[in-house]
């Protein structure tokens, strides 16, 4: 699909909206980095259960993701709700990858050598919180147990503070191709709330580094809504990321759930919210659509050439664990704490905490906490939400003719439900499609949550689930 994009003066006149909409949609909302969600998922599904997905999969002989999750930072930014392991002495690195080998020897044994590894991702934590010498003994560790395709894409991520030109020289000649660096946001004062000094000196001169070195890809991550933000001040970080011309840009909602991450309350009350956080993000959006990047939708924008954009264009994007990927149909396997396992039917989750994962790999060789098995009602909903997400589109006849239902009867509850988001402006409705709208894809998730009928009883929850929208 060829995506249509409105005149720099018809997006702005659809950016003004009021703040009666927006307390409309912006209210809690998974990401759909998974359908079902993981809060649907249960610990009944153990080690045999995915084994048996392993062989399912071996079956099928499906290519494959690898995901390998490294814990660690030296430090804790407040703002951060992923599952990482604050140690200044990196000798704490030395036991874990021991374990993690032993994790990587059983899930490769069921694993042959003629089904293609396609995508390798490490993340964190910081992966590059490792020495140099770490980082090539467990990469070659991981190419010793499984086949890598020649154009495979290897990708980490990075934390420019820690992070060394020969860090950066391993990672290539090792084979990595694809850079994932952290900045957030350059403003002396946000980077202070945040415990996260990273100078805009240090962020360019390492990605001037990684362009030397030839690394296909390079994107950076930054948050809007975090404590002490404006339009003004993140504009004026906009325009520095500019400057440096990433491939990729990630501009994520800041996630305020200081019920799961208590370091998050310290600074509640600097936060930016409603219109004013509506306001930073729009500032970037603006700013990213004129300097000539496209709107991926929900939090992403790629260069025109990119392949992520390519990919989008022809409608075989698909979205997983790591966000937007090119590598539709692969199969993941995630290894290390609280690592997720994705497969055609099925997911599975790592212990979360760290005695209990290095136990269960010790006497299992793998360390399931919890996991799911999909319904086909699961997988038809998961390909409806995948398409809007991924394609901004929904075609009914495709839908209708894979999954063997009548679109318009099945979702009749919910086609009905899109109603005021037509009205609002957000989507299109027609015998053929389900079309968000520019405006929609900003609240694209809003739109995919009518189709996910398990948020009903999640949201009967005193404690919520996921953070909002915006």
């Amino acid at each position: 699909m060829t995506l249509t994009t409105p005149s720099l003066q018809r997006m702005r006149e659809e950016l003004q909206i009021s703040e009666e909409f927006l307390g409309r949609y912006n209210r809690p909302g998974p990401r759909y980095t998974s359908y079902p969600t993981a809060p649907v998922w249960n610990d009944a599904f153990g080690p045999d259960d995915l084994e048996s997905v392993h062989a399912e999969a071996q079956r099928a002989q499906t290519s494959i993701s690898l995901y390998m999750h490294l814990p660690f930072c030296e430090s804790l930014c407040l703002f951060c709700a992923c599952n990482v392991i604050i140690q200044k002495d990196k000798r704490v690195a030395i036991p874990y990858l021991d374990v993690l080998k032993r994790e990587i020897e059983q899930v490769a044994r069921g694993v042959s050598r003629d089904r293609p590894v396609v995508q390798f991702h490490w993340g964190g934590g910081t992966p590059t919180y490792l020495t140099p010498q770490q980082l090539e003994d467990l990469f070659g560790f991981a190419r010793e147990h499984f086949n890598f395709s020649p154009d495979a894409e290897i990708g980490i991520e990075i934390d420019p503070r820690v992070t060394t030109r020969e860090h950066l020289e391993t990672l290539r000649r090792l084979g990595f191709n694809r850079l994932s660096m952290g900045i957030q946001d350059f403003h002396p004062e946000v980077q202070a709330a945040i415990n996260r000094i990273q100078p805009f000196e240090l962020t360019r001169d390492l990605l001037l580094a990684a362009r030397d070195l030839q690394f296909d890809s390079v994107n950076v991550d930054l948050i809007y809504g975090l404590p002490y933000q404006s339009p003004e001040r993140f504009s004026h970080t906009v325009d520095q990321i500019l400057e440096l011309q990433p491939d990729r840009i990630a501009l994520f909602s800041y996630a305020h759930v200081p019920w799961l991450k208590k370091q998050q309350g310290a600074f509640a009350t600097h936060l930016p919210e409603g219109m004013q956080k509506f306001e930073i993000f729009r500032s970037g959006l603006m700013k990213f659509i004129e300097a000539g990047y496209l709107y991926i939708g929900m939090d992403h924008f790629a260069k025109p050439g990119d392949e992520l954009a390519v990919s989008q264009q022809q409608r075989t994007l698909h979205r997983n664990f790591q966000g937007y990927t090119t590598k539709a149909g692969a199969d993941l396997y995630g290894m290390g704490v609280t690592a997720i396992s994705a497969f055609q039917n099925a997911y599975a989750q790592n212990h979360r905490d760290l005695p209990s994962w290095q136990k269960a790999v010790q006497d299992r060789g793998i360390a399931t906490m919890r996991g799911y098995r999909l319904s086909d009602e699961d997988r038809l909903r998961r390909a409806v939400i995948n398409r809007l997400l991924c394609h901004t589109v929904i075609v009914k006849d495709e839908i209708s003719r894979e999954f063997g239902v009548d679109f318009d009867q099945y979702f009749a509850a919910e086609l009905g439900q899109l109603d005021g988001p037509r009205e609002d402006g957000l989507v299109m409705l027609d015998d053929k499609e389900v079309r968000a709208t520019w405006l929609g894809r900003i609240f694209i998730r809003n739109l995919a949550m009518i189709f996910d009928p398990y948020l009903e009883k999640q949201h009967l929850n005193a404690i919520p689930l996921f953070s909002k929208t915006l």
